[in-house]
């Protein structure tokens, strides 16, 4: 299978929590079916499917978070789907090692959240419809800041860093109760 036809998969069984959700899976969907060819590639400039993750420790009392480099705000761990992604599953959690440095983080199985936001992949900007999942750090994990990030810390799940935002904050939520 393809990590296109894992992406219709995903999304085709995934049980919304919420109308707005629903909305979005439908739109990501009607997104992979508009572009067969490059709808899960950053060069789709219409824009292209994401993995990212929540990464809490092993408690599930703290999230980590990076200050990312560009946008200069508190978000999860995340990016672009690249060709040796088998899944969207294994998108999340290569990601979430790569900007971690945390080796053994365990990814629950089905994705939590759904989140379309702008981004500046193209000079006339471009949509990131990010699949959203949970990963589970072992005990004692240590991070790692990568290139990506100005800082990278765990912090309170209920007293999250500013700058962040309410998808964050709702992801973060959605994350604990998973």
């Amino acid at each position: 299978m393809t990590l296109r036809g894992d992406a219709v998969q995903v999304l085709s069984g995934w049980r919304a929590p919420d109308s707005g959700q629903e909305k979005a899976r439908l739109e990501f969907l009607r997104h992979l079916e508009e572009h067969p060819a490059d709808g899960m590639w950053r060069e789709c400039v219409d824009g292209h499917i994401t993995a990212s993750t929540a990464v809490l420790d092993a408690s599930r009392t703290r999230v980590l978070l990076t200050l990312h480099s560009k946008i200069k705000a508190w978000l999860q761990l995340g990016g672009h789907c690249e060709p040796g992604d088998a899944t969207l599953a294994d998108a999340a959690l290569r990601e979430a090692e790569e900007e971690s440095g945390i080796r053994g983080l365990r990814l629950l199985p089905e994705p939590v959240r759904l989140d379309r936001h702008r981004v500046g992949c193209h000079p006339q900007g471009s949509w990131h419809l990010d699949v959203q999942y949970v990963a589970i750090a072992p005990e004692r994990a240590r991070h790692q800041v990568s290139d990506e990030s100005d800082d990278l810390g765990w912090f309170p799940v209920d007293e999250l860093p500013e700058p962040t935002d309410d998808a964050v904050r709702t992801l973060v939520a959605r994350a604990v109760r998973s």
